[in-house]
Order: structure tokens, then C-alpha cells, then sequence
């Protein structure tokens, strides 16, 4: 696949109409982006913001994505450092120009960008052997220097603030969540969720006086992808051969990009493989030297955060779309083994 992220489904919005959208935007877009006459076009069922197809043309085959989530002019911004980073050798599709020297097109109020199409698999990060593991700890570490160099601006002064939200906060959300699900439970998903919400109060009262001190994290900050996980990453003989979806390109704690992503990349099936995060984390740290300290930091302000919200399951409720739902059910295992082996997960973010 030559784009990354899993579908959206959006009640009232219908592949057929996404369709039709693209049909009647096609002839302008092939003249701006010199696309040539299109031969074949297929919607890829992935992405849980944006819409991605898949075209071959008489000039090559491409990424075509309707950008449905992030304002036009930080799409521009963020595409706009990828030629830059493709040139000291990091692995990114760079943007096609219009006719005009614009990386997005806008068609009756959509916006879209045009790629090349990369080949490749999304692989999740359990099937890499230690060995690439560790080189996409590497290549993680590569491109925040890239974007240090290429960021499409300059980075603050200071680290921006992040957010700890309060036990009494995250207890209110978890009473409104099961004021929204059906009281008589008459599904296994219901029930699951009921279930999960009533453990998740019992774990906020229980560690409520952890919560990390302050809004500052720790540690070394620049631009970031936001989003380097397996559903943005494709993959050739375990090598990682494009990074893509730059639509969360933002100044973070390089801290919170590596425990975020070892947490989605290897916490599968409600557990952490720690092996991984360990071979992952050295990997990073032999190219930026990330200290202990500020990666445990990094580790519990995700913890934290993972603990206090309900992003997956206010999604499946808004949007009635069961992807959310099941993402809710199972990171929430994940949430409760972590918590029950803290000490062991913090030791595998450590290793060198």
C-alpha cells in the first residue's frame, strides 16, 4: 500500500460518494499535477482520517489523498520539508508540484496532494526481527535530526506545555461514557466496554496521587513526525522504504515520539513485547543520545495519558464505526498489563 492509516467510516458518507467526488475532481487534477490520461483507480479502504486512492496513468502510478482533518495551509507546510529530507537519504515519498508550484491542489473546497506511489507492506512492528527493530529505532533518531535541520520552522524557545489531565476530570468522562452505553448491556462489545470503564474508575482512585508533576516534559524537543507507526511505514525485507502521512508534523519532546511509538508499534494483542521496546529504544539511543531520565519521564506522561482518556471508544460512539471500538477494547488490556508490570516496561524503554 502506498498510503498509510486505516479507514474512517463516517455515517452518511459512502464509498460510493467518495467516489464520486474523486471522478469529478479527476480532469482537473491530472492537468495541475501532469498526471496524464488516468487508466485504472481504486479506493484504498485504509486511513481513519483521510482518503486515499491508488491511480495508474499514463505518466506513472500515484497516492492521490483527499486531506479531510488538518487545515490546507499545515498540509502545505508539512509537505513541503519532505524533498528536503528525501535528499539526505531518508526514506520519503516527496510531493508532486501543480503547474503552479502548489503541493495542494483545491477543487470546490477539497484539497488534495498527489505522491508517488511507493511499493511496500505495513508491517506490524511484533513481525520485525530484533535486528530491524532496532534499525527503525535509528531511522526514528535520523529523521528527528533531519527535521532539525529541515523543520519548516523554528523550534521554540521552550518545550510546549502538554496537558496532564486530572483524575476528577477522567472520572466525569468515564461517568459520561456509561450514560451513553446501553444499560441492559445487550451486546458483547456493551458489555466489554461497561466492564472496562468500571475497572478504569478503579485504577484512576487507585493511582491518583501519580500523576506526573507539572506540564513540562522532560528532555530534548524539536519537530516530529507525530505518527511514525506501522500504518505510516511501508516496509521492503523488513527495511522501511517510505515514511508517510506527515500530517501530524509538530514540535514535541523527541521523548514522547519514541514511547508513543514503541507503545503502538509493539503493545499488540493487550501486551507489550518488551524485547522489542528495548532493541527499539537502544536503537534510537545510538544516535541521539536520549537520557534514562527524560525517557522515563516520556514513559509515564504516556501511561498517564493513556489512563485518563477515551479518545478509541468516544470515536466508535460518535461514529458508530466498530475499528474504534475494537481499538478501545484492546488497548485498554494493554493499559491494565502495563500498569501491573510498570517497573518492567520502564526497564525495556532504558536499554542501550
Amino acid at each position: 500500500m502506498g498510503v498509510g492509516r486505516r479507514r474512517r467510516t463516517v455515517l452518511g458518507v459512502t464509498d460510493t460518494t467518495r467516489e464520486n467526488d474523486l471522478l469529478a475532481d479527476l480532469p482537473t487534477l491530472s492537468r495541475a499535477f501532469g498526471l496524464g490520461e488516468v487508466r485504472s483507480r481504486q479506493f484504498l479502504a485504509h486511513g481513519l482520517m483521510n482518503r486515499n486512492w491508488r491511480l495508474e496513468t499514463t505518466a506513472g502510478t500515484y497516492a492521490v489523498k483527499e486531506i479531510t482533518d488538518v487545515p490546507l495551509p499545515k498540509v502545505r507546510r508539512n509537505l513541503a520539508v519532505l524533498a528536503d529530507l528525501a535528499r539526505e537519504g531518508i526514506p520519503v515519498p516527496a510531493p508532486l508540484p501543480s503547474d503552479e508550484g502548489d503541493l495542494v491542489a483545491e477543487i470546490d473546497g477539497r484539497g488534495y496532494c498527489v505522491l508517488p506511489w511507493m511499493g511496500g507492506e505495513h508491517v506490524q512492528g511484533t513481525d520485525l526481527t530484533l535486528d530491524q527493530v532496532r534499525d527503525l529505532g535509528a531511522l526514528l533518531a535520523r529523521l528527528h535530526e533531519g527535521l532539525r535541520r529541515h523543520g519548516p520552522g523554528p523550534v521554540p524557545k521552550q518545550v510546549p506545555a502538554t496537558k496532564v489531565r486530572g483524575v476528577d476530570e477522567a472520572d466525569r468522562a468515564a461517568a459520561a461514557l456509561l450514560g451513553r452505553l446501553p444499560a441492559d448491556s445487550v451486546t458483547d462489545f456493551d458489555k466489554g466496554a461497561i466492564e472496562a470503564l468500571h475497572q478504569r474508575r478503579g485504577l484512576l482512585a487507585r493511582y491518583a496521587d501519580v500523576r506526573p508533576e507539572g506540564e513540562t516534559p522532560a528532555g530534548p524537543y524539536g519537530w516530529t513526525h507525530g505518527d511514525f507507526q506501522y500504518r505510516n511505514l511501508l516496509c521492503q525485507g523488513g527495511q522501511v522504504v517510505a515514511v508517510l502521512d506527515w500530517d501530524r508534523l509538530g514540535v514535541r519532546p523527541y521523548g514522547e515520539e519514541v514511547a508513543r511509538t514503541a507503545q503502538v508499534q509493539f503493545g499488540v494483542g493487550g501486551v507489550f513485547d518488551l524485547d522489542r521496546i528495548a532493541a527499539f529504544c537502544a536503537g534510537y539511543r545510538s544516535v541521539i543520545d536520549l537520557s534514562e531520565g527524560d525517557l522515563a519521564d516520556a514513559v509515564k506522561r504516556l501511561w498517564w495519558k493513556r489512563l485518563t482518556d477515551f479518545w478509541q471508544l468516544e470515536f466508535y460512539l460518535d461514529r458508530q464505526d466498530p475499528a474504534f471500538g475494537e481499538m478501545f477494547l484492546t488497548d485498554e488490556a494493554l493499559l491494565n498489563w502495563w500498569t501491573d508490570r510498570a517497573d518492567e516496561v520502564q526497564a525495556a524503554y532504558a536499554a542501550r
